[in-house]
């Protein structure tokens, strides 16, 4: 059976390069270097859930994270090492080894990008479940504080904004106090913001309830080999929808980190 993608948008070259490289490209194989600060190029590590991680491209399926597209951004000699993993929070993330892996593979001058809070929010899930000013809140602070004791540099960002209209076309506010939290976070301990939740809301409101599909994993039966009987997700991204949330992510960069900003590609 063929395999198509009629409804979504065409993706770059570029794009598809990516996306077939996978993790490869992302999260290359052994320690970098060590070399002096200024030197070496930095390396950016992504700690996430599933709206961030790479996914896999074979056999051929259209979801991907939004972290899977960012090396198309940077300069060349960048790399980004993307641990971002689906189901993941800020409880499970610690409690499973994965944030310890990325502290030993931090060098001073890298940096470390830290969305959470998707999966925080399940309360009937003992593993994962965090209270968004209580152990939420506590997390993303160790997470600073351990990257600054390596002298990495940590940024945080709130989680991007779930497909969720009233009735009568507004967006819907999923996320609540766990992007309220993340804020705080990154204000009281002076580190720089991404606000993914802001920005994905305004622009899923600006495309409103039939558009803003073509962002997210929405199929007819038979569009997409690996979905035969269709889908509905309002929470994970195509090709086209992680490159518009990594756009917005290029353009938070710019914004409000200017250590890491000096490395993107120039715009044109």
């Amino acid at each position: 059976m063929k395999t198509t993608l009629r409804r979504s948008p065409p993706v770059v070259l570029e794009v598809l390069l990516v996306c077939l490289a996978g993790p490869a490209l992302a999260q290359q194989a052994g320690p970098s270097q060590r070399l002096p600060e200024d030197e070496r190029p930095p390396v950016i590590f992504l700690c996430g859930d599933s709206t961030m991680s790479n996914k896999p491209t074979f056999p051929p399926q259209p979801e991907r994270g939004w972290g899977q597209l960012l090396p198309l951004y940077f300069q060349e000699q960048v790399r980004i090492e993307n641990h971002a993993v689906n189901g993941r929070s800020s409880r499970s993330f610690r409690d499973e080894g994965r944030w310890q892996t990325v502290l030993e593979r931090l060098h001073p001058g890298d940096f470390v990008i830290i969305q959470f809070g998707h999966n925080d929010s399940k309360q009937d899930d003992r593993n994962r479940s965090t209270e968004p000013f209580g152990s939420f809140k506590q997390n993303l602070e160790r997470f600073v504080r351990e990257a600054k004791e390596r002298q990495a540099h940590p940024i945080l960002a709130t989680p991007v904004a779930r497909r969720s209209f009233t009735a009568t076309g507004e967006l819907r506010d999923t996320h609540g106090d766990y992007a309220v939290a993340v804020r705080r976070v990154a204000a009281e301990q002076n580190v720089p913001l991404l606000d993914l939740e802001k920005r994905s809301a305004e622009l899923l409101a600006k495309l409103g309830p039939e558009r803003s599909k073509k962002l997210f994993l929405w199929f007819e039966p038979g569009e997409f080999e690996s979905l035969p009987e269709g889908k509905q997700d309002n929470t994970h991204f195509n090709a086209h929808g992680a490159s518009r949330m990594c756009d917005l992510a290029a353009g938070e960069i710019r914004a409000n980190a200017p250590g890491l900003a000096v490395w993107l590609k120039p715009l044109k």
